[in-house]
């Protein structure tokens, strides 16, 4: 269903007018389904009074959903040129209240758009780059994070290892990361049917919500101990972590994990006092 709710025309329409073909190059799948797209910005609410980050906001679905569901002031950050007019509609039916940033999301800094109100990221992230744009909001600093709540879509796969607990085959870096300094969440999922195209694969809104006081860690060094130990998930952690140390025993002893123990079976908390010590050692 992609009919109208707010007095804008059909998205269908708006692609055509725009000659909007999702390209994969991009990593486009567009949401049409309003109400859809108003469900996933309810999930960020309540609205009102805050600035949403939205990127990759295509032909402007979610968009209107988050003006719609009473968003301050949305900053949309689209990377394709073709999705400008249309968007640029939206913000003539909003007056004052979206801002369209062209430009890479990967190389956005949010902090001059910032105001003083509560911050929220709420996009279907384009597949290509969901990951590393995930990992860059954990690893901000300082914590406390600038936004309060992320509410994003991922490809199934993904949220499953976001969310996922020690000692299942999705545990790994990604988890850690996630789970360290938020509490993530995976809300619904939604079917390929929704998109134009439709991907091959089911996608999840997931939420985060930051952890105020996560157990102090340096964020590069816990992704770096993390990675080393999953490298080689199936070994022991005495020899998977032989890439940051000849001889990882002493490390491990000291935070209190067993050298015969996996990756898979370590907690996030196991990991930050890994990190540490290893922070420690190398200061030595």
């Amino acid at each position: 269903m992609t009919t109208a709710h707010d007095g804008l025309p059909p998205l269908r329409d708006v692609i055509r007018k725009h000659d909007l073909i999702a390209r994969k190059s991009l990593g486009q799948n567009f949401l049409l389904d309003l109400n859809l797209t108003g469900r996933i910005a309810r999930a960020a609410g309540p609205l009102k009074g805050a600035t949403v980050i939205e990127i990759g906001p295509g032909p402007g679905g979610l968009t209107r959903a988050l003006l719609s569901e009473g968003a301050t002031h949305v900053i949309a950050i689209e990377r394709d040129r073709r999705a400008i007019a249309a968007l640029q509609q939206v913000a003539d039916y909003y007056p004052g209240r979206l801002t369209v940033v062209e430009g890479d999301a990967l190389e956005f800094d949010p902090a001059a758009y910032l105001g003083g109100g509560p911050v929220r990221i709420v996009a279907n992230l384009p597949y290509n780059i969901a990951t590393p744009l995930l990992i860059g909001w954990l690893e901000t600093e300082p914590w406390p994070p600038f936004f309060d709540r992320l509410v994003l879509m991922f490809q199934r796969e993904v949220a499953e290892r976001i969310v996922a607990s020690p000692n299942t085959k999705d545990y790994g870096r990604l988890s850690i990361l996630a789970q360290w300094r938020t509490q993530p969440k995976i809300l619904f999922d939604i079917a390929p049917s929704a998109f134009v195209p439709p991907p091959k694969v089911t996608s999840s809104v997931v939420e985060f919500v930051p952890r105020p006081l996560p157990d102090p860690c340096d964020r590069r060094v816990l992704g770096r101990v993390a990675e080393a130990a999953f490298g080689q998930r199936r070994k022991m952690l005495r020899q998977s972590l032989k890439s940051l140390t000849p001889d990882p025993v002493p490390l491990l002893e000291s935070a209190g994990i067993a050298p015969t123990d996996r990756a898979e079976d370590i907690p996030v908390a196991g990991f930050v006092r890994l990190a540490r010590e290893y922070e420690i050692q190398s200061r030595a």
